[in-house]
């Protein structure tokens, strides 16, 4: 039970928590949150979570009670006419409902009171300043069997889980069909520059290794065999 055994430690009694449903706690993995420890009747130790484990608190201003269904997601709302999104706000996507882009998309919609069809959304992959946009599959795919293989917003190339961030496009003021922003420009090039700088690295390492290789298979010149030397001293009386 994550956040009740939180509340009962003496740094946290200083912040006025109401109960455990108004606290979230997340794993924390590459210094960010990663999964989402849902319900307060499990015991810590049916997590599995291993040892040395870090775990961070969110405060709630109201009370949630997440259901296993139930998929916690950020959404921001894109700024028209700007390259930034407005701040980012809770979600919760009942994948009881159906676990597909559609299903996503009304939920979205109804969230922002905007029309279905005048609303654009994408997962972002923040290690990669990427966004992928999320379309219904009857614009995206055709073939019946292709269909059902990747109906599942869980599943590839998605993998949509707790904490993931969904960018919204409201098209009734905003037709750009990008969704990166300038922060995903400079991620990008420092990410190109890493790797060439890497690749560099090894190029210049794999030279320094073939040039000691081919300088020690050099066999070294063998010497002449030594030559007998015969001196005769003659008499000139």
């Amino acid at each position: 039970m994550p956040c009740s055994v939180a509340m009962t430690l003496p740094p946290f009694l200083e912040f006025s928590v109401l109960s455990p449903p108004h606290l979230r706690a997340w794993t924390v993995e590459r210094k960010c949150p990663g999964r989402l420890l849902r319900t307060d009747r499990q015991p810590l130790r049916e997590y599995k979570l291993g040892r040395r484990i870090e775990i961070c608190l969110e405060p709630l201003q109201k009370g949630e009670n997440l259901g296993p269904q139930d998929v916690l997601l950020r959404t921001q709302m894109r700024i028209p006419g700007k390259r930034t999104y407005a701040p980012a706000l809770d979600l919760v996507w009942d994948t009881a409902q159906g676990r597909t882009p559609g299903s996503l998309r009304q939920r979205v919609a109804d969230f922002y009171c905007l029309p279905v069809e005048k609303i654009e959304i994408a997962k972002y992959f923040p290690e990669k300043f990427e966004w992928l946009p999320i379309s219904s599959w009857n614009q995206q795919i055709t073939k019946r069997k292709k269909k059902k293989k990747q109906d599942c917003l869980q599943g590839a190339p998605y993998y949509l889980k707790d904490g993931d961030t969904i960018g919204v496009k409201n098209l009734l003021v905003d037709d750009d069909d990008d969704f990166s922003t300038i922060r995903d420009d400079i991620g990008k090039e420092k990410q190109k520059q890493l790797a060439l700088g890497k690749r560099k690295s090894r190029e210049a390492l794999h030279e320094q290794s073939s040039y000691i290789l081919s300088s020690a298979d050099t066999p070294a010149r063998p010497r002449a065999p030594e030559a007998s030397l015969s001196i005769h001293v003659g008499s000139f009386r």
